[in-house]
């Protein structure tokens, strides 16, 4: 092989060479590329998170909000749960306050109260003789509603297996803290605002009922009237170991016997060892004489019915008066008629 044949081959090898390392390293490039590509980005320290969704579901109500308050529903809530069970209900929140108000839960044990006209007695941090409060859960205890937004919370009763049969009571709570400006002063005064929803809690098996209607009678107790309404008061006392819900009727019959008035009376409730008040009024135009009052009130368990009877008068002074004039009217007509008649009589002798 001569010396030019040499020279050739050799610049052919060293094409071939760079041919190679060029394509290895353009390939290798593509795979970088495409890694860097593959791989996502480091998060940013400052980038936003995505908001944690609420707990509960909510809407938002229509119109105008002008009330400056906020509302909880229902007001009452009555149950059956056996032991052991877990039964989840709901209740609604709606802020008519303020933009982005925040509220808290809270659970307290009731009774019943001394007081007939006093319904329940909430007990703050004691346990009540029935005692519910350790049996709520909530997911969360605080929310946070836009104005106008409605949240429906859910609330968990769990009944502990244990469980003795009979009735439970408590409320759920829901506060929220206002600032209110006292007159004169240019310090904001914090007012707790607290509304809540009872909860009746029945576990079923054996327990007592046990209750009766102790009294019947008008306000104050007055039998004389001189016009109407004529105001009622119907007084239950529960001496059993549940609630009760006592309803019925009251019958108003005029001095013949004629049934002239009626009242429905529809369920209330009565806890336990307590006494409650039914106050109600009858009303009609042109009341005058002699009224018998009937009370049937159905114990509110195996259809028991209590009845009581009171009377009233009402005699309007105005009406009164007027028989009164009328009658001395009559009385100096006569009596003129017959002075008149006998001095006739005399001069005619």
């Amino acid at each position: 092989m001569n010396l030019c044949t040499k020279i050739i081959w050799s610049q052919l090898l060293v094409i071939i060479c760079a041919t190679v390392l060029l394509s290895s390293h353009f390939v290798w490039a593509q795979e970088d590329t495409s890694a860097r590509e593959s791989t996502p980005a480091p998060a940013d320290s400052t980038a936003t998170t995505t908001a944690k969704k609420p707990w509960y579901t909510s809407d938002f109500i229509s119109g105008d909000i002008k009330a400056g308050d906020f509302v909880i529903g229902p007001g009452k809530i009555e149950l059956t749960i056996k032991p052991g069970e877990s039964v989840i209900k709901m209740i609604s929140v709606t802020n008519r306050i303020a933009d982005n108000k925040t509220f808290e839960l809270m659970v307290e044990d009731m009774s019943g109260s001394a007081d007939p006209s006093q319904a329940v007695v909430l007990l703050g941090d004691q346990n009540g003789p029935y005692s519910l409060r350790d049996y709520f859960s909530f997911p969360d205890k605080n929310f946070t509603l836009a104005l106008g937004e409605r949240a429906q919370i859910p609330v968990t009763i769990t009944i502990p297996p244990n469980a003795e049969p009979g009735g439970y009571y408590g409320a759920v709570l829901v506060t929220t803290i206002q600032s209110s400006v006292a007159e004169g002063s240019n310090v904001n005064t914090p007012v707790i605002a607290r509304i809540g929803t009872l909860f009746f809690i029945t576990v079923p098996g054996k327990f007592e009922k046990s209750g009766l209607m102790t009294d019947f009678s008008t306000v104050s107790n007055k039998f004389l009237f001189t016009k109407g309404p004529i105001n009622l008061g119907i007084l239950f006392e529960n001496t059993g170991s549940i609630h009760l819900a006592p309803y019925g009727e009251v019958k108003v019959s005029n001095l013949f016997g004629e049934e002239v008035g009626f009242v429905e009376i529809e369920p209330w409730f009565v806890l336990p060892k307590s006494q409650r008040l039914r106050e109600l009024s009858w009303d009609r135009e042109l009341l005058l004489g002699r009224y018998t009052i009937t009370a049937n009130i159905n114990r509110g368990y195996d259809d028991v019915i209590d009845t009581k009877v009171i009377h009233v008068w009402v005699l309007p002074w105005q009406f009164m008066l007027g028989v009164f004039a009328s009658i001395f009217i009559l009385f100096m007509f006569v009596r003129f008629v017959t002075s008149r008649f006998e001095f006739k009589r005399k001069t005619s002798k």
